[in-house]
């Protein structure tokens, strides 16, 4: 599993941020990066392609993961 940690929401382009929250935790779906692109679920409770740009990784350990994944995903 991997997080990321939303540090902006400028330099979107065609991709709206208005579902994105400044310092929020969001678990990555792919875990594959495709074009710059990263799928998460948003606020919305959808999930989307957003820049890569706009997310810095963050490292938890595993059992950390897991608890966070079963919170995110309620």
């Amino acid at each position: 599993m991997k997080f990321v940690v939303c540090v902006s929401r400028q330099g979107c382009g065609d991709f709206s941020a208005d579902d994105l929250t400044l310092g929020r935790l969001y678990e990555v779906k792919d875990a594959v990066e495709t074009h710059g692109m990263i799928r998460i679920v948003d606020d919305s409770g959808e999930d989307y392609l957003y820049p890569a740009s706009l997310f810095e990784s963050v490292e938890v350990q595993a059992q950390t993961a897991s608890r966070l994944h079963e919170l995110l995903a309620a």
